[in-house]
């Protein structure tokens, strides 16, 4: 018995001594960083045009900024045991919460964009509740996957597959009524919606019930379309952009069915990829540029990528993407060394929602998918945005003290 708690004490204490992952925090804050300063250099006609002092953004997000990078030190010293679920759960029943009472909250406490109100005015900042509601909805998935479904046979019927999936569908079916209904963000929903389906696939799930699940996706996702106006704006603003290059390639009868004439014109992806034309390989220079001049609006928040480009250029653009990726590579080795089963699934989901995020975003931008309105992870401009990534990471950081050391290799001598 005295053997037992010895052993256990021994590895408590190996868990606490064991550092997080250290290059994984210094790729997040070298983006941060960056944001901080494209926070400066993109905001220079919006601060003229509304009169703020032209620090105004660079001081809130350098704010923003140093407390995200304080959260994720603060949180890798941590034992992921004592955080983890906490924060998680919490989240996840927390601002699911807000954002069913944000519509009926009266006008002086929230923040209304595109026709829903989706941000919390508290002193001195706005909070939009979706951002962190993701870190608890990803929690929860991976903690009931583990619970419920992750060590159930794979070879079962699909009835009693969709039984046995059935209450996460209809806790993502209220998650959809919430952020696509109540708050009119259908890229969220997406952005959720592939998530659990990756997660479902870690967790032991058919093919067959991705085909059904599938299915039933894309209908959701028209139906979604269908009944909101300014969805079916976008999709037409996008069709107009590409038509004629899809069309080219399809048999001419195609032509008389898929043609739409007195299309919307694509303004801000024009001058997305005008921007990114202009940034060529090397960029204008940081502080330079035209079209973040009063022709592309939001450019420091959902078209960062752009302005970023026509500052620092292609090269830019590469550098950025591959720290961003090299972010998503260090969270997935995490995630395949570490033990825990909530914990391998939780981090897995994190680096989906790293990645989900900038793929939209990305292809947005550059007209290849419509517009979502999906912020950059840790480049765009915004507290909440940044708080929550840094928290996400934070939590990855903490995990990260738990992963089993890997196996040295060892080297076979042959005898002659």
């Amino acid at each position: 018995m005295y053997f037992n708690k010895t052993n256990i004490k021994s590895n408590n204490n190996q868990l606490n001594n064991k550092e997080a992952d250290y290059p994984l925090f210094i790729l997040v804050s070298v983006l941060i960083i960056s944001s901080i300063i494209f926070s400066y250099s993109l905001t220079i006609y919006t601060v003229e045009f509304f009169g703020y002092d032209q620090f105004h953004f660079f001081l809130r997000q350098g704010f923003v900024g140093l407390v995200a990078i304080f959260i994720m030190w603060y949180f890798s010293l941590i034992d992921p045991d004592k955080i983890v679920e906490k924060i998680g759960m919490s989240f996840f029943i927390v601002f699911f919460l807000l954002m069913i009472v944000m519509p009926f909250l009266p006008s002086f406490l929230v923040t209304e964009s595109g026709g829903a109100n989706r941000w919390l005015r508290l002193p001195g900042f706005s909070l939009a509740p979706v951002e962190f509601f993701k870190i608890g909805f990803i929690y929860f998935l991976s903690w009931s996957f583990h619970r419920k479904v992750i060590h159930k046979p794979k070879k079962i019927g699909l009835i009693e597959e969709v039984l046995l999936l059935a209450p996460y569908f209809f806790t993502f079916f209220i998650v959809v009524f919430v952020i696509a209904f109540l708050q009119k963000d259908l890229g969220q929903v997406v952005l959720l919606a592939i998530i659990l389906v990756v997660l479902l696939i870690f967790a032991n799930r058919s093919f067959k019930i991705f085909l059904a699940l599938g299915m039933i996706g894309i209908a959701g996702i028209i139906g979604l379309i269908i009944v909101a106006p300014h969805r079916i704006q976008r999709i037409h603003s996008w069709w107009a952009m590409v038509q004629d290059g899809i069309l080219s390639v399809l048999p001419s009868w195609a032509e008389t069915y898929l043609r739409i004439d007195d299309l919307p014109e694509p303004y801000q992806v024009s001058h997305s990829l005008n921007a990114i034309h202009n940034g060529g390989f090397f960029g204008q220079g940081v502080g330079l540029g035209d079209l973040k001049v009063g022709f592309l609006s939001e450019v420091h928040t959902d078209f960062v990528l752009a302005g970023i480009t026509e500052e620092i250029g292609l090269a830019g653009l590469m550098l950025f993407s591959t720290i961003l990726f090299l972010i998503i590579w260090r969270i997935f080795k995490i995630s395949r060394r570490v033990e825990n089963q909530i914990y391998h699934l939780f981090t897995l989901g994190i680096a989906l929602m790293i990645i989900i995020a900038f793929l939209i975003n990305s292809y947005g931008i550059s007209g290849m998918i419509p517009i979502k309105g999906i912020a950059v992870p840790l480049l765009s401009y915004g507290g909440s945005s940044m708080l929550s990534m840094a928290i996400a990471i934070g939590l990855v950081l903490s995990i990260s003290k738990s992963v089993k050391d890997e196996e040295p290799i060892k080297k076979e001598v042959k005898r002659k």
